[in-house]
């Protein structure tokens, strides 16, 4: 199957070839055939290319490096390689407990492209801060933290319901009416301000 990268480039290929020749041969144009490669060149293939850009794009916008390619966003990555378990964040990316490549995506879902009509709002109005205004430190979440982005994972984990804390406030915890990042729980996110005084871990290499 062809990717969207491949499909993407093998589309803007044959537009430039239908477009020199056009321009080379402007009388073309004159015969059905000819109208109907202008049409294929100058209107349909340029769709396709921007329809497969689009995908190629809201895909590369699930991955990690993407979100920390912000310059603002570099201390919240550098948050992930804390060597302390308490850090939560870092905790679940070390361990794999989220996948790396989309951690930001998977703990953050109400500030993507994938998800309702208001996420989407609110994606793009990152790209308008970061392309247009420049974002402005220190970021703050525009409503609290839900706990569904943790229970997305950790609901129906046996090691998570059948802890006793957990079970203790189940109801709480899933109706959200307890937050999971309630001072003396989970409560230790990504602290940037603290970078400076935090032993950093380095992955081992393959």
């Amino acid at each position: 199957m062809i990717s969207p990268t491949a499909m993407l480039l093998l589309t803007l290929g044959i537009t430039m070839v239908l477009i020199g020749a056009l321009v080379r041969a402007p009388e073309i144009t004159e015969a059905r055939g000819g109208k109907i490669m202008a049409f294929v060149a100058l209107f349909l293939l340029p769709t396709l290319g921007t329809l497969w850009a689009f995908s190629v794009h809201i895909e590369r916008s699930k991955e990690t490096s993407f979100c920390l390619s912000c310059h603002v966003m570099q201390p919240y990555g550098r948050s992930l390689m804390v060597d302390d378990k308490s850090w939560i964040p870092a905790s679940h990316y070390e361990n794999h407990r989220v996948p790396r490549e989309e951690a930001c995506f998977t703990c953050h879902t109400t500030y993507t492209m994938y998800g309702d009509i208001r996420a989407k709002m609110t994606g793009l109005h990152h790209i308008w801060v970061e392309y247009v205004e420049g974002a402005k430190p220190p970021l703050r979440l525009y409503e609290p933290y839900n706990n569904r982005e943790c229970l997305h994972c950790h609901a129906g984990a046996r090691s998570f319901e059948e802890e006793a804390t957990h079970s203790a406030m189940m109801d709480d915890l899933k109706n959200n009416s307890m937050s999971c990042l309630t001072s003396g729980c989970h409560d230790t996110i990504h602290n940037i301000e603290h970078l400076k005084d935090a032993k950093m871990w380095s992955p081992p290499k393959s």
